[in-house]
């Protein structure tokens, strides 16, 4: 590699640096200012009467028409920044505002690349709506990206009880079964190699290793058998 390259090759690096160090701020400054308190917040709106209950819900939804436009204008870190201050504002008792702004925050956060506390926020809006289905289907999407294969298609489940005709779902209930099969088999023998590896650490005192144990799967039942070979090749 010549000088240029070099330079190269470390501008690159630096540049690589420096996105993933404003990627982990992004993510610092986001978990650490949008927690939601929600016990202590109901404990407050005790005290609270109808028409202040009220009054918070309306600012709430001010905030997340504000949010909304911010969203539109490509400003995900802003609008995500709005979405908490509104339901920081939202009465608990306010179910439908609380999931839509719940719903709202995890899209910001798609945006943003928060898988994670995006699937987090569905979670909490699918909690005050049993029933949203665009927000169920955003999390099983976020589940299947992040491996949790299980979780989405349980979510697609969900979604054609509610919505028997949907083509996502409904397209998801054949393509994950294979996946997860292929994945446990992959787990599966990942499971084996590392059972021979302390199997022949145990044996190898004696003289003897796993290649002296014979294993086959009986096909009708997928259950195993060992056999002892004295003289294995």
């Amino acid at each position: 590699m010549d000088e240029k390259q070099q330079i190269a090759s470390s501008d690159d690096e630096q540049f690589e640096d420096a996105n993933e160090k404003i990627i982990n701020d992004i993510i610092d400054k986001c978990e650490a200012n949008d927690l939601i308190d929600d016990e202590s917040q109901r404990d407050f709106e005790k005290d609270q009467t109808e028409e202040e209950r009220e009054e918070a819900r309306l600012l709430a939804v001010e905030l997340k028409d504000k949010g909304n436009v911010e969203f539109r204008n490509g400003n995900f870190e802003i609008s995500s920044e709005i979405y908490t201050q509104a339901l920081r504002k939202c009465p608990v008792s306010c179910s439908t505002e609380r999931s839509i702004l719940y719903g709202n925050r995890s899209l910001a956060k798609v945006k943003l690349g928060l898988k994670s506390s995006a699937i987090d926020d569905c979670t909490k809006s699918i909690e005050f709506n049993p029933k949203y289905v665009k927000v169920l289907l955003r999390r099983a999407a976020l589940y299947e990206e992040t491996n949790k294969l299980d979780e989405s298609l349980d979510d697609y489940k969900k979604i054609l009880e509610l919505d028997p005709g949907n083509h996502e779902a409904r397209s998801a209930q054949i393509r994950l079964p294979p996946l997860i099969n292929e994945r446990n088999e992959k787990m599966k023998e990942e499971m084996i190699e590392k059972l021979k590896d302390l199997g022949n650490l145990v044996l190898r005192p004696f003289g003897l290793s796993t290649k002296n144990f014979e294993m086959k799967q009986d096909p009708s039942t997928g259950s195993y058998s060992i056999n002892f070979n004295q003289n294995p090749k």
